[in-house]
């Protein structure tokens, strides 16, 4: 299959320009008296084996120009002066790149997915494969793994070009190769975008409508992938729902699951309950979670509040981080519980999986949709909910409890369970203590204020804008002191709280966190500070190091519990190398 692009020559400034039509015309014309001479040349071999003969092989005027990409797949030239490119990267080396683009007319960023062009033959030879796969596949393709599903479809590609002989350059054979993959492996059309460490959700509003992300640079982008046939986008749902384990139909039009490798997803079927056609929203899991050093790389935190909390999460006090939708609680609560002990044991509990431990003693429970209909408390058969798995959690003995994210009764659990000394860690939407305050005593929560005493941190954080950006930023972070009878108020005390007109976080003075550990070990204030300021050492040295590894950090964290002074000498003199160098 032949190119009938014009090659690109360089001029004598080092210029790229294209072959003229001339030069294209010279080069089909020796390319075909070249072949007739060949031919010819051949012949006479044949007649004349022992005669020497040689062959002429024919050379393009000009250089050949390196294009962008690979020789896979070239990345086109933009040629509106409008728009403007800001970022360039490989997703899938070879075959697969993303382009962020600005469109200064507009006023849009563009997240553009360049794949491998095929030509109409390799188009056809493409679509034969697919349909030929699709009626060969067996029963045991689920049992496969990814490797073996690729080996697999690999050989069926030769195969299926071997037998049937078909010529095509390897060049296409590898590009045809990259689609029958990502479409029976990887996740279709979007597959690029789910390969992307940067992308963290992917939404598609319904039929002929862009495909939007959140890209972790450059945040909510209209990217160039759209689902034009609505009966198309209908069958990706329903694909989406069996990678989940479930089921979606025009009777069960709504989708919540988790796919085998974590990413939450949810959709909805055709026109049933959103008038543009299916939809679906992924929220990607990440398999390198966040980690400490990426909440102090975004600013997220400081280093004195990382150390402050490392110290609480080490003495077991319960926390709750609250915020708005996208503001990060999940990742920061990520973050903190690998700074819980490695002997200690941990109960997860969430409605969809997203925490990522690097802890062996560790139980990940996610709640289960039942079948068939509802009773009159609302409960289909075979229905695990967030209360079931809570109540469970506490006959298994944990040391600390997580709990994805609390909003219904199972957080009356989760408070009993921090009154009679387990250390839970969750999350809630809310903005300030005094709106968790109001949803923890309200319905359908219902939890009694003198209870939320056995709560002894709130971190509050939320998306702010700092400049022209949009950034995570933990506000404050208020310790809950006690109760006031009287006036039926809790008493708390703000330890730190950003100063949004500097972008600093600030320590307010005093912590009661200090004192009860002051107490319970017996230190004075010195040792207490000598303490505090070793984490900072610490934690510091993973910026400055750029550790980002959450295991690297989990042993560094366990170096410290075991052997403190000599992890501490061997930080220093990296350190001191570091400055030496």
């Amino acid at each position: 299959m032949e190119n009938a692009a014009k090659e690109p020559r360089k001029e004598s400034n080092g210029v790229l320009s294209p072959q003229t039509d001339e030069e294209m015309k010279d080069w089909s014309t020796i390319t075909t008296r070249e072949k007739m001479r060949n031919s010819y040349l051949k012949l006479l071999r044949r007649m004349a084996p022992n005669r020497a003969s040689r062959v002429m092989v024919p050379v393009r005027k000009g250089e050949q120009a390196v294009r962008p990409g690979s020789a896979i797949t070239v990345i086109p030239d933009i040629t509106d002066p409008a728009i403007e490119v800001l970022d360039q990267y490989p997703v899938v080396s070879d075959y697969a790149y993303v382009r962020i683009t600005y469109n200064n007319n507009l006023s849009e960023y563009l997240y553009e997915v360049i794949e491998p062009s095929l030509s109409r033959e390799e188009q056809e030879l493409l679509d034969l494969l697919k349909d030929t796969l699709h009626r060969t596949l067996g029963y045991e393709w689920e049992r496969l793994t990814q490797l073996d599903k690729e080996e697999y479809l690999r050989e069926s590609v030769d195969s299926f070009i071997r037998t049937r002989g078909i010529k095509v350059e390897q060049l296409a054979k590898k590009r045809i190769g990259y689609y029958i993959i990502r479409d029976f492996v990887g996740h279709g059309p979007i597959d690029v975008m789910m390969r992307d460490d940067m992308v963290e959700d992917i939404s598609c509003d319904g039929y002929n409508v862009p495909i939007f992300i959140f890209h972790g640079k450059w945040e909510s982008t209209r990217s160039n992938i759209i689902f034009t046939n609505e009966d198309e986008l209908n069958s990706f749902v329903v694909t989406l729902a069996q990678r989940s384990g479930k089921q979606i139909s025009v009777a069960a039009p709504i989708l919540d699951g988790t796919t085998a490798e974590g990413h939450r997803v949810q959709a909805t079927y055709s026109r049933e309950v959103t008038t543009r056609g299916s939809t679906f929203t992924i929220r990607r899991f990440k398999n390198k979670p966040f980690t400490p050093t990426d909440l102090m790389r975004y600013r997220t935190v400081s280093p004195e509040m990382m150390a402050y909390l490392w110290i609480g999460v080490e003495n077991g006090e319960s926390m709750i981080l609250v915020g708005g939708t996208a503001s990060g609680k999940t990742s920061t609560l990520n973050s903190l519980a690998i700074f819980i002990p490695p002997g200690a044991k941990i109960v997860t509990i969430e409605d969809t999986r997203e925490i990522n431990l690097p802890h062996e003693n560790w139980i990940p429970g996610a709640t289960r949709t039942g079948v068939g209909e509802r009773d009159k408390d609302g409960r289909a058969a075979g229905e695990i909910d967030m209360y079931d798995l809570v109540r469970a959690a506490l006959r298994q003995r944990p040391n600390y409890i997580i709990v994805g994210e609390v909003r219904g009764k199972e957080t009356y659990i989760m408070f009993q369970a921090m009154a009679t000394g387990h250390s839970t860690y969750s999350t809630m939407h809310a903005d300030s203590v005094k709106s968790m305050v109001n949803r923890l005593e309200n319905p359908p929560i219902n939890c009694p204020r003198i209870l939320l005493t056995a709560l002894r941190n709130v971190l509050i954080q939320s998306q702010v804008k700092v400049g022209n950006e949009f950034v995570r930023r933990m506000k404050q972070i208020v310790e809950i002191v006690g109760f006031e009878p009287e006036t039926n108020e809790l008493i708390t005390n703000t330890v730190y709280e950003w100063d949004p007109a500097t972008d600093r976080h600030i320590f307010k003075g005093h912590s009661f966190l200090f004192d009860k550990i002051m107490e319970m070990k017996s230190l004075t204030h010195d040792e207490m500070m000598a303490e505090f300021d070793r984490r900072v050492e610490v934690v510091s040295y993973l910026l400055k190091k750029d550790i980002r590894n959450h295991r690297e950090i989990w042993n560094l964290v366990n170096s410290y519990y075991k052997d403190r002074d000599k992890t501490l000498d061997r930080i220093r003199k990296d350190l001191a190398a570091m400055e030496v160098n």
